[in-house]
């Protein structure tokens, strides 16, 4: 089969591989729609963490959003899961540790990563082998579209659980891309008086046109209360910041523009580390919450996309086949894309 494959800091390809077989326990899918995210661009630099503390190495199988349809089981699964349409979990803890018996099999010491960590190959290819118990079953309304956007999703989503706030109360989310405009929409639909905050003009603008009439495929839904660049941010108390930036200075400007005993989300990472001055997060009594997984948060983020209160597919710009993978992680936007920051790939294209 085709899979996109890379060998070394700036190189990649797509190579034809060896087919996945369903081992006990595992489904074979076929792949039917993969985002592409900022894990994958700093994998493709060599930046990424995972790298430089030996828990990722060349060469790489990336692709860990994705969505498919399930084309073969392996020993111990049932076969009505064949010809169900999924999207899976990221992380696959061992099963075994205290913290996968107690719930949080996405911190697990010895997890593996699909596409990211442990050597598991990623979902940017024709198919992708993964046990079942990452499964999630897609609705029929659902589609590759927004299937590929449940692993977002439901970082976005805890992120808002994090945040704790009710109906009428204002949150502010810091960067304006993918995981910010996801964490805004589901703040929205609950109620939320939401402002985002960003410094790209691109970004900016895109973010501004949500809830306005526009073209058939504009953003529509819910409508933000402001989106400000960081000179404009209105003097405005912030019940909860969500920083979903990958600016190491933002950490610390949360911490400052948040109300006391408010709460401050961190689901950004930046390349470098980032300070914070915790005399500041105590004497202001705020609550701080990191996210690093939407693994909790999946089941959530379907529900949200099926029912209707949640519509992210104008975030993504185009969708292109693997043989346009490696431009996008130079960073080259696909001609005619659109001005969404999410870029889709259909590895049948």
């Amino acid at each position: 089969m085709r899979a996109f494959v890379v060998s070394a800091p700036g190189e990649a390809a797509v190579q034809h591989v060896e087919p996945p077989r369903a081992q006990p326990g595992q489904v074979v899918v076929d792949v039917e729609r993969v985002g592409v995210c900022g894990t994958d661009v700093e994998f493709f630099t060599g930046e990424m963490a995972y790298l430089h503390e030996g828990h990722a190495s060349f060469p790489l199988r990336l692709g860990h959003e994705w969505c498919g349809t399930v084309a073969a089981v392996g020993e111990g699964v049932g076969a009505e899961w064949v010809g169900r349409r999924v999207t899976g979990d990221t992380m696959l803890g061992c099963g075994r540790c205290r913290r996968c018996l107690g719930g949080h099999q996405h911190v697990c010491a010895d997890r593996f990563e699909v596409g990211i960590r442990g050597g598991f190959a990623g979902a940017l290819a024709e198919q992708l082998a993964v046990p079942v118990t990452s499964l999630h079953a897609l609705p029929d309304h659902v589609d590759d579209t927004m299937g590929a956007l449940v692993e977002p999703g439901g970082n976005a989503l805890r992120s808002v659980w994090a945040a704790d706030l009710d109906a009428g109360q204002r949150m502010l989310v810091l960067g304006p891309g993918t995981i910010g405009l996801l964490v805004a929409l589901f703040a929205a639909a609950q109620g939320l008086e939401v402002h985002l905050m960003g410094r790209s003009e691109r970004s900016l603008r895109f973010a501004r046109t949500w809830g306005r009439p526009g073209p058939a495929n504009s953003p529509g839904g819910q409508e933000f209360a402001g989106v400000w660049a960081a000179d404009d941010l209105p003097d405005l108390p912030f019940d909860a910041v969500v920083d979903a930036s990958n600016a190491p200075s933002l950490p610390a400007r949360a911490l400052d523009l948040v109300e006391p005993a408010g709460r401050v989300v961190y689901v950004g990472l930046a390349g470098s580390p980032s300070t914070v001055d915790t005399r500041a997060l105590a004497l202001k009594d705020v609550t701080a919450v990191g996210i690093l997984s939407g693994s909790p948060g999946l089941t959530g983020a379907v529900e949200q996309y099926a029912c209707g209160a949640v519509d992210p597919r104008p975030l993504v710009a185009a969708t292109v086949g693997l043989d346009g993978v490696a431009d996008i992680l130079r960073g080259r936007r696909p001609d005619g894309a659109g001005a969404g920051p999410k870029m889709h790939i259909d590895p049948r294209l």
